[in-house]
């Protein structure tokens, strides 16, 4: 099980801090987080050099940003809202240079160190399809079985809301859910991730298969301590 956490204030100094801590896994958020792509770059700097794994979540599956996070030297993707293989298939591309994908190619960006490594020395990335609405887990399968797609990570806010508003189309509740993600995932030999905020609840996911748990955000983790501090 890898754990990590959300990086959602946008500051080298808390990435750094929390690579440092030991975290598997960091994620940069730049889909509901303060941090702006200016902030990107000095947060993956910050975390050069550390055993944690840096991963960025763009707000949209747009090529042009997933080239420049990837060109900065991320270690791997996370896309919100995933619904289809088809989608699926359109972020694989972007993560990949001609001919299997549509990815610009520089040998002087920061990923392979401005030039001075072979781009071809690079580490395979890591990318995280977010399972986050009905639709979404019904083709979970379909989605899993996309080469280049390595973890069906659960949107818990956004598929329990999905799953409020639209209980008619629902499959089951929040738990079917998940057991359904799991299974598509775990037939696809692909991997499951979640985000908890609770860290009790780590242990009950790991047992269930979840591979990939990341444990509430520096924001939130900010919050409940200075609430903490003055007695609220």
């Amino acid at each position: 099980m890898k754990l990590g956490t959300w990086l959602s204030i946008g500051t080298p100094v808390i990435a750094e801090l929390a690579a440092q801590s030991g975290f598997d896994w960091l994620l940069l958020d730049l889909e509901h987080g303060c941090s702006t792509e200016a902030a990107v770059l000095p947060q993956l700097q910050a975390i050069r050099g550390t055993d944690a794994t840096a991963i960025v979540r763009v707000g949209a599956p747009h090529p042009d940003l997933i080239a420049r996070v990837l060109d900065w030297g991320a270690h791997g993707l996370m896309i919100p809202h995933v619904n289809s293989a088809a989608e699926a298939e359109r972020i694989v591309q972007s993560t990949r240079y001609s001919p299997q994908g549509i990815r610009g190619f520089s040998r002087t960006v920061r990923a392979n160190d401005y030039g001075l490594r072979p781009a071809d020395d690079v580490a395979p990335l890591l990318v995280m399809a977010q399972i986050e609405t009905i639709e979404g887990v019904r083709h979970a399968a379909e989605i899993a079985g996309v080469d280049g797609i390595d973890v069906l990570f659960i949107g818990p806010s956004d598929l329990r809301h999905d799953l409020d508003h639209r209980a008619d189309l629902a499959p089951g509740d929040f738990d079917h859910c998940v057991s359904q993600v799991i299974k598509a995932a775990k037939a696809a030999g692909k991997d499951t991730g979640i985000l908890v905020r609770d860290p009790n609840d780590v242990t009950n996911y790991q047992s269930l298969g979840v591979n990939y748990i990341a444990v509430d955000s520096d924001l939130a983790i900010l919050r409940k301590s200075y609430l903490k501090t003055v007695g609220k």
